[in-house]
């Protein structure tokens, strides 16, 4: 899959200088964390020897070598970086249009298929009761581990919507799931919905 993302020629010095005051780097890592989700946040990372993982695209540039995460890339369409010089010294400047978009189907990593449920389905019902949940992680045994927040946290309702709402909804939409779990510590009850 190409990478259709721009870093222009002053921001790819800027990358290079930065690189080389780094004694162990082979360059850097681009990646979204929570792409296609409202929270999705495009990062630029030294990428050490080990850093890097077999599927991810390498684009070498005159100065240095991007290694861009799989499963970002498609969200990294249209997208810049950009460095300008000003009084203070200058800005380094990301902008992904369209990282926040959702681009998920069936062949979309499980991670992305979670997320998008969670954000597009199950937090705008929650969000009635000033509540939220995020994916924390995958298990490799594909138990997905929730972590509930706002209102939902510290909620003596928590248990029925993991495991009637969260849940139902979730094995109907990403059938590979095996279920979820609740990171959440509910003892603080201070902004609960139902005590």
């Amino acid at each position: 899959m190409p990478v259709k993302m721009t870093i222009t020629e002053s921001g790819q010095d800027y990358l290079a200088e930065l690189l080389s005051k780094q004694d162990d780097v082979i360059g850097v890592r681009i990646f979204i964390t929570q792409p296609g989700t409202p929270k999705a946040e495009t990062c630029i990372a030294y990428c050490r020897e080990g850093d890097d993982k077999g599927e991810d695209i390498v684009v070498e540039y005159p100065k240095f070598k991007a290694y861009f995460e799989e499963r970002s890339v498609a969200f990294l369409d249209d997208a810049l970086i950009d460095y300008s010089k000003d009084r203070m010294g200058g800005q380094l400047t990301i902008k992904a249009p369209n990282a926040r978009l959702p681009r998920v189907d069936e062949n979309s990593p499980i991670e992305d298929r979670i997320n998008y449920v969670l954000y597009n389905e199950i937090n705008p019902s929650l969000a009635a009761h000033g509540g939220e949940v995020s994916l924390m992680t995958l298990t490799e045994d594909n138990f997905a581990v929730l972590k509930f927040g706002g209102g939902c946290q510290g909620c003596g309702m928590v248990d029925v919507t993991l495991k009637e709402g969260v849940e139902k909804t979730l094995l109907e939409q990403v059938p590979e799931l095996a279920g979820v779990k609740d990171s959440t510590d509910h003892s603080n009850t201070e902004n609960a919905y139902f005590k």
